[in-house]
């Protein structure tokens, strides 16, 4: 089951990821712009996703792994289960709301060190 750690682990090889807080919860940030916080009641990671489109998606595909709650209807993103998510999924979930969040040019500089 992937952790808090994990997802700092996962953020550290992003480029411009700083840990920072949210609602007094841990949070991680690019260009102080928020990327994932955790949650408690009930415990969950909070993740930025695409659209409202993209969040629904994943709620409907795989309802054990992803949630919300009234609070977060109808913004784009999506409560995730650590205890369910795995970890390859957890890091591209995170990877794409870095890369929502982070400039152009970073993100292609990024891409073309992987030589995507």
């Amino acid at each position: 089951m992937p952790t808090w750690d994990d997802v700092r682990a996962i953020a550290a090889k992003l480029p411009g990821c700083e840990e920072s807080t949210s609602y007094g919860t841990p949070s991680l940030k690019v260009r102080n712009k928020f990327m994932c916080r955790m949650r408690t009641d009930p415990d969950a990671l909070v993740v930025r996703c695409v659209d409202v489109a993209d969040a629904d998606a994943l709620k409907l595909g795989q309802p054990d792994v992803f949630f919300s709650t009234p609070h977060y209807d109808g913004w784009p993103g999506v409560l995730v289960r650590l205890e369910t998510v795995s970890l390859e999924q957890l890091s591209e979930l995170i990877e794409d709301a870095w890369r929502l969040q982070a400039a152009k040019r970073v993100v292609a500089a990024y891409d073309r060190d992987r030589g995507e």
